[in-house]
């Protein structure tokens, strides 16, 4: 392996073989983090404004203190970073299907794991989000409470986008019935965001408010310097009613 580019770890998955690497940007000469699950780029430490501006969004729609937040994916960390650095977050739950990389955080292999690991408030669940979601995956936090129970706002960074998913078994979350697992996960006038790779999809939009309401899409813009210019993701936002 180049000086340049490094293995940390390499995994077989269900999902397919799961490569975390570390390596030098030749122009700024700092250290990268990238996952790889088979030939396609998961995540990049170069690129993390769309994962933090999804719980920045999410956060930002909720009032008052001592909220409960279920994030949906893992990564390198930087949604569940951004998270805890809430004070008003309570509680942080985040569930990942691939135990390697709660891993990684565990033993230090991605800069945020010590942090996040640290954090008395936050939880690392090894299971499938989407079980959690449809009731068939139970267990407990950090502070014995079962994780199979309503939060104030469910974040979720797991598929490329709603129409570009990592396995064929997410896609029934992004229909209708995926909405009506969010409501049954979120306490009254909870916040449900999602992250995509792709441009707003109205289609997408239209599924969300089967069950949610103030449902919107909103274009995140960040340096590309790959691109020599600008790139941009979505995040989109909804709520359970007060009354439902």
């Amino acid at each position: 392996m180049s000086r340049r580019l490094e293995e940390l770890a390499w995994h077989e998955t269900p999902m397919g073989e799961l490569t975390l690497r570390r390596r030098l940007d030749p122009v700024t000469g700092q250290e990268v983090h990238e996952v790889k699950l088979g030939e396609e780029f998961l995540m990049s430490s170069s690129f993390t404004a769309a994962e933090e501006e999804l719980a920045r969004h999410a956060l930002a729609e909720l009032e008052g203190t001592e909220h409960d937040v279920l994030v949906g994916g893992l990564g390198l960390g930087y949604t569940a970073r951004t998270v805890l650095e809430d004070p008003r977050v309570a509680s942080l739950v985040v569930v990942d299907a691939l135990a390697e990389v709660i891993g990684w955080h565990e033993q230090g292999l991605v800069p945020l794991g010590p942090g996040i690991t640290a954090d008395p408030r936050c939880s690392l669940v090894h299971g499938s989000f989407f079980a959690l979601m449809s009731g068939q995956l139970a267990g407990q936090d950090g502070a014995g409470r079962p994780v199979d129970r309503a939060y104030d706002a469910i974040v979720v960074d797991i598929d490329h986008s709603p129409r570009h998913v990592l396995h064929p078994d997410h896609a029934s979350f992004y229909a209708p019935e995926g909405v009506a697992e969010v409501v049954r996960r979120l306490r009254p006038g909870g916040v449900f965001a999602l992250w995509s790779n792709d441009p707003p999809e109205e289609s997408y939009l239209d599924v969300l408010r089967s069950g949610l309401v103030d449902c919107r899409a909103e274009v995140v813009s960040f340096a590309n310097p790959l691109q020599d210019g600008p790139a941009t993701n979505t995040v989109y936002l909804a709520r359970r009613p007060l009354a439902q």
